[in-house]
């Protein structure tokens, strides 16, 4: 049995390979994904069975039913799994990119840029529409992002500069964060905290729609552009002899990671360690090569926020804990293993 499956266009001169194994590991994963989403939609004060679930989904179940979900839980779900799913091909794509498995945008910078915006733009504006709060992350990350490429500049930027001046740009935007968070009125700072720990509680079909069209968007872009990360990953010079533009793609790629990062982080708030852990997991699943990685590590993000959603909104009641308590919890000891495993290299 062949490993792989051959494509070529006949009449269009394009060709790829598909990895069975690949496949049939994302569809199992999109199965487990669409589980725990129905699953998550059902649970609360008043359980609903996911046979339900279906049914209210397909327009053909029960009115009380439909309140619910359609009002409180389906919004908050889908925030979860499109926020999941942004900060997930994220740090995939800057996990290639440096070839680094531990960066991330939250501990390389880029998080904390979108976070420092966000929150000036909540004390300057607090009656603003929330529809330009992903606009105000995305500049936020951007301007950080730019920062970090020009210092890290010198006749090329080479991946370990990038990480180096990231973490260092990382700890100046956390200290302007807690900066802005002492000086600011306290009704807001309460309002700003609850954001900076991770939250979707109170998500609506506003913020569903804020975050769609940045999902819909670049993470199409981010598989097609799969085939650059592979290159690169085999270092500068290499992707130079066979002709790989890599300062040109390289800052694309940042683009990419920057919008997604920058969008999750303004809906989601700073939920921390989610673009470190899904592309690990992906990377175990299905290997180093993007065609594969990136589909997998995007549903590997919506399951794990999905999932710490829940838990926040089960574990204590009938209080809704804050989603970066519980990827923190998680992701903090995965960080350490994977400092401890890489310690040599």
């Amino acid at each position: 049995m062949r490993k792989y499956v051959y494509v070529r266009g006949k009449r269009w001169p394009f060709s790829f390979l598909i990895d069975k194994r690949a496949v049939i590991i994302t569809l199992l994963f999109l199965l487990l994904t669409l589980a725990l989403f129905l699953l998550s939609v059902g649970i609360g004060d008043f359980f609903i069975q996911p046979t339900d679930v279906m049914k209210t989904l397909l327009g053909i179940g029960a009115a009380e039913h439909a309140l619910i979900i359609q009002t409180f839980r389906l919004p908050r779900v889908l925030t979860a799994i499109l926020v999941g799913a942004c900060l997930a091909v994220s740090g995939a794509i800057l996990q290639g990119m440096v070839r680094n498995p531990l960066a991330s945008p939250d501990l390389l910078g880029i998080t904390g840029g979108a976070s420092v915006a966000a929150i000036g733009f909540i004390m300057l504006f607090p009656t603003a529409s929330i529809q330009w709060l992903p606009v105000s992350a995305l500049f936020g990350a951007g301007i950080v992002t730019v920062l970090i490429y020009m210092l890290a500049w010198k006749k090329g930027v080479s991946a370990l500069r990038l990480v180096l001046i990231g973490v260092g740009i990382q700890s100046c935007m956390s200290a302007l964060t807690t900066l802005l968070l002492v000086t600011s009125p306290i009704y807001l700072t309460s309002k700003a905290m609850v954001w900076l720990t991770g939250s979707v509680y109170g998500t609506n079909w506003n913020d569903v729609l804020t975050l769609l069209p940045w999902t819909l968007v670049f993470i199409p872009m981010a598989f097609l552009l799969g085939r650059n990360i592979n290159i690169q990953q085999l270092g500068d010079e290499v992707a130079q002899g066979v002709g790989h533009h890599v300062e040109r793609q390289r800052a694309l790629l940042l683009f990419l990671c920057v919008a997604l990062a920058g969008a999750a982080v303004a809906i989601g708030g700073a939920i921390g360690f989610v673009a470190l852990l899904a592309p690990q997991i992906a990377r175990k699943l299905v290997g180093p090569s993007f065609g594969a990685l990136l589909p997998v590590a995007a549903l590997s993000g919506s399951f794990i926020v999905v999932c710490a959603d829940l838990i926040a909104r089960v574990a204590l009641p009938p209080l809704d804990l804050p989603v970066g308590i519980f990827t923190s919890a998680i992701g903090a000891p995965f960080f350490m293993y994977l400092l401890y495993k890489y310690r040599n290299q």
